[in-house]
């Protein structure tokens, strides 16, 4: 409001209520007119200080402000009034990565079991009281180690009565064979009839039948008596007993009396989709050796390495995967039977591939695409194309070469062609040094305006 104009019409006001008014009414009027001048002046001050004078005093506020934090080396960040503010010249910052060139394995991942390569429920072959058990439960053993005793001494009488049988039946040949040569002495002299010399040949053709029913017994008492001591058919851990010392056992029980499981190989079976079992099949069949990792539940650590064994030979149509079977040696027992794994079947190994981590790979409508950050410090949007991903890692098949620099974490605020700060793992834009980080940028103060700050910490 202009404040001559405003005085201007106050007289004319002033005037006109001169002629009209009574004499008697005229100093009331003045006051009312004196009163409404004071409050035009007042407002017009007020208008005068707020439009000029208290912006020009924040400008300077603000400029003094930004000088002392410039000779500190922070900076200035710019106000809330303004702009984008706090970005600085030095644009967004980052944290980038080296596309690394390097052999990058494929594996093929299963969930797998863990199982004993032979297991083996050991029991008695004859019947009888187990009057020994030579091992302990947990117990490593060896092929042919002792496990258990039986009473043998009804076998032993067996076989005495057996070589009895046949020391007689021996005794009746050998006086058949007298008699038969009498008889043909007889019969060359026409003495006896020829019927008599033939019952007797019979004769002895039975008594040597006896004796070799008498030697089978024999051999069956013998071998009774082998079985009387149970031995370990296969290297193993024994598991828990079955039966204690004093108990009859029998050849038909079917719990046995022990378990054993053999560990060293031991197998695990793991299950691949079907759409994968074409190309390990062709390696296979080619002689190749597969190799086989074993991981532990939560896939963090590695249990033991093995081969690839064999294949089933369908696939199982609920599930459309396939199993296959791997051989560890397991020689410090990390693995044991029924154990969950996570099983890594090694199918290929890509020579010489460009790897960067997998948080590096954007996607946007035109498809996949990183940020690589130029030597003068600007990122451009590059599109590329992946060839395999493995865990964290991915191969790329073209678009990236090794040893150029891509954006690892800090590309949400990025800009094809927009300048960035480089900054290490785990610092952020605070803590950067005043030089790089810059000064206000664009930020004004509260009231409004776009303040320059200070650059690079000047």
């Amino acid at each position: 409001m202009d404040t001559n104009r405003f005085e201007e019409d106050s007289r004319l006001l002033l005037d006109l209520e001169e002629g009209t008014n009574r004499p008697s009414k005229r100093g009331g009027g003045r006051w009312i007119l004196f009163l409404l001048v004071l409050g035009g002046l007042s407002y017009a001050g007020y208008y005068t200080w707020g439009r000029w004078v208290k912006p020009a005093a924040a400008d300077a506020t603000n400029a003094q402000t930004a000088g002392t934090a410039g000779r500190d080396g922070k900076g200035g960040r710019g106000g809330r009034g303004g702009g984008r503010g706090g970005v600085g010249s030095r644009g967004a910052a980052v944290v980038t990565t080296v596309a690394r060139k390097m052999d990058m394995p494929i594996y093929l991942r299963g969930l797998g079991t863990a199982t004993a390569y032979n297991t083996v429920t050991v029991r008695s072959r004859v019947d009888g009281q187990l009057v020994h058990v030579a091992f302990r439960e947990g117990q490593f053993v060896q092929q042919g180690d002792l496990l258990a005793e039986i009473d043998k001494r009804p076998f032993e009488v067996q076989l005495s009565q057996a070589k009895g049988q046949l020391a007689r039946d021996q005794a009746l040949l050998q006086s058949a064979k007298v008699e038969q040569q009498r008889n043909q002495l007889l019969l060359e002299k026409g003495l006896i009839p020829k019927q008599q010399f033939d019952l007797q040949m019979a004769t002895i053709g039975q008594y040597e039948g006896a004796i070799q029913a008498d030697q089978a017994q024999i051999d069956n008492a013998n071998l009774q008596i082998t079985y009387s001591r149970i031995v370990a058919p296969i290297s193993g851990q024994v598991g828990l007993r079955l039966i204690d010392e004093g108990n009859i056992v029998r050849a038909a029980d079917p719990s046995g009396m022990v378990v054993i499981t053999q560990l060293q190989p031991i197998a695990v079976l793991f299950s691949i989709p079907e759409d994968n079992l074409g190309e390990v099949l062709k390696k296979l069949r080619a002689g190749q050796q597969l190799r086989v990792e074993a991981w532990d539940r939560d896939d963090s650590k590695k249990i033991a390495d093995g081969v690839l064994l064999t294949a089933d030979n369908q696939i199982d149509t609920t599930t459309g995967t396939s199993k296959l079977k791997a051989l560890f040696d397991n020689k410090n027992n990390a693995l044991y039977p029924n154990q969950f794994v996570n099983v890594r079947l090694l199918i290929d190994v890509l020579n010489a591939a460009v790897v960067v981590p997998g948080v590096t790979i954007q996607r946007g409508s035109q498809g996949m695409f990183v940020y690589v950050v130029t030597e003068n410090q600007t990122a451009e949007l590059r599109m590329v194309t992946i060839k395999s991903t493995e865990g964290n890692d991915v191969a790329i098949a073209s678009g990236l070469q090794a040893g150029e620099t891509v954006v690892l974490e800090g590309m949400d605020k990025v800009q094809d062609g927009a300048r960035v700060d480089v900054q290490t793992p785990g610092q952020s834009a605070d803590d950067a040094p005043a030089g790089r980080r810059g000064g206000a940028g664009n930020g004004g103060g509260r009231g409004g305006g776009r303040g320059r700050g200070q650059r690079n910490g000047a």
